[in-house]
C-alpha cells in the first residue's frame, strides 16, 4: 500500500512535470524519486506518468489520482493539526461546575475570559452545582473541574482529588439599610448577639452555616435562624425586607440591591474558601490549560 511520502513525491512531479525540479524541491536525489514513483505505479497497477528524456506528462489515471493524492495529504495534515492541538489543550471540551456564590467572585469571569481567549477551540460546558455534589460529580467523571467552597473533608475517595486553594474570601454582614448597625465601618460578631439571621439550609451550604456557627460561638451566642433561602444570593432580598441579617461572601457586594448594606466582620476567621478541584488522574491537556489559567487569574487579582 502506498504511503504519504510517495504521494508527496508524486504531487511534486505532477505539478512540476519534471523529475529534476521535483527532486530539488524535495531535497533528494533524482534516482530515489524515480524509484518511489515506480513503486507507487506498481502498487496501483497503472501508469500515472508518461515520461521520456524530453517531457513528463500525466496520464488520465494520473490526472485523476493527483486530485485524490492532494485530498489525502490535506486530510493527513488536518489530522496532524487536530492531534497536535488536542495534545496542547487547544481543542476538546471542558465540563466545569461552580457553586452559586462563586458567580459573583472575580476569579470566575477573569478565568473564563482568559481561558476563552487562550483556547477558543475548546468547548466549555458550565453549570451551577453545590459543593458536595461537585465532589461527587468530579469523582464519577460527570464533570472535569469544579470551583467550590470547601475542602473534601468527609468525602469518600478524597485522595483521588486534587484541590487547589484560590482565595480565602472575606465574609461580611448584610443588614437592612435602616438597621442600627448598618453604618458601622466594621462589626464584631458580639455586636450581632440577639439578631435574627437569614441563611441557606445547612444541607446545601454547610460551609457557610458552619462558619456562621463558629464565629457566633466565639462571640458567645448561638445564631437564631429566622428564615432560610436555598441560594446565598437569595438571602439579600430577605435582608432588604427586614427579616434578618446574613453572613455572606464579600463578593456579593456587587449586587446593588436597594435597602441592603454590607459591613465587614472583625474576625480573622471570617472568610470563605474558594478552591478549584479535579481528579488527580485526569491528565487532560485541556484541564491542565484551565488550571494554569486559574493560577494566572489568581495572580492577576492578587488572591491568596
Amino acid at each position: 500500500m502506498f504511503d504519504l511520502r510517495q504521494l508527496r513525491y508524486f504531487v511534486e512531479v505532477a505539478e512540476t512535470l519534471s523529475f529534476t525540479q521535483a527532486a530539488q524541491r524535495l531535497h533528494i536525489s533524482q534516482p530515489p524519486l524515480s524509484q518511489q514513483i515506480q513503486s507507487l505505479e506498481a502498487d496501483l497497477g497503472v501508469r500515472l506518468l508518461d515520461r521520456n528524456r524530453r517531457r513528463v506528462a500525466l496520464t488520465e489515471p494520473g490526472r485523476l489520482f493527483l486530485a485524490e493524492a492532494k485530498a489525502i495529504l490535506a486530510r493527513a495534515e488536518t489530522a496532524r493539526t487536530v492531534v497536535t492541538e488536542a495534545a496542547a489543550g487547544f481543542t476538546g471540551q471542558l465540563r466545569l461546575a461552580y457553586a452559586v456564590s462563586v458567580s459573583f467572585h472575580p476569579a470566575l469571569p477573569e478565568t473564563l475570559l482568559r481561558f476563552s481567549h487562550a483556547v477558543p477551540g475548546v468547548s466549555l460546558h458550565l453549570g451551577e452545582m453545590f459543593t458536595g455534589a461537585q465532589y461527587d460529580a468530579i469523582l464519577s467523571g460527570q464533570i472535569d473541574v469544579g470551583l467550590l467552597r470547601a475542602h473534601p473533608e468527609g468525602v469518600a475517595n478524597a485522595r483521588q482529588l486534587d484541590v487547589e486553594v484560590i482565595d480565602h474570601e472575606p465574609l461580611v454582614i448584610a443588614l437592612p439599610m435602616g438597621h442600627r448597625l448598618a453604618k458601622q465601618p466594621v462589626l464584631r460578631m458580639a455586636d450581632l448577639a440577639g439578631e435574627r439571621f437569614v441563611a441557606p439550609p445547612r444541607a446545601l451550604a454547610a460551609t457557610l452555616n458552619d462558619r456562621l456557627a463558629l464565629l457566633a460561638n466565639k462571640a458567645g451566642f448561638r445564631p437564631h435562624i429566622r428564615q432560610e433561602a436555598q441560594q446565598i444570593p437569595s438571602l439579600l432580598p430577605l435582608v432588604a425586607a427586614g427579616l434578618g441579617v446574613a453572613l455572606v461572601p464579600a463578593s456579593l457586594r456587587v449586587v446593588h440591591l436597594k435597602g441592603v448594606a454590607f459591613v465587614p466582620v472583625d474576625d480573622p476567621e471570617a472568610h470563605l474558601l474558594l478552591a478549584v478541584a479535579s481528579r488527580v488522574d485526569n491528565t487532560s491537556p485541556v484541564l491542565e490549560s484551565f488550571l494554569r489559567t486559574v493560577r494566572e487569574a489568581r495572580s492577576k487579582l492578587g488572591l491568596g
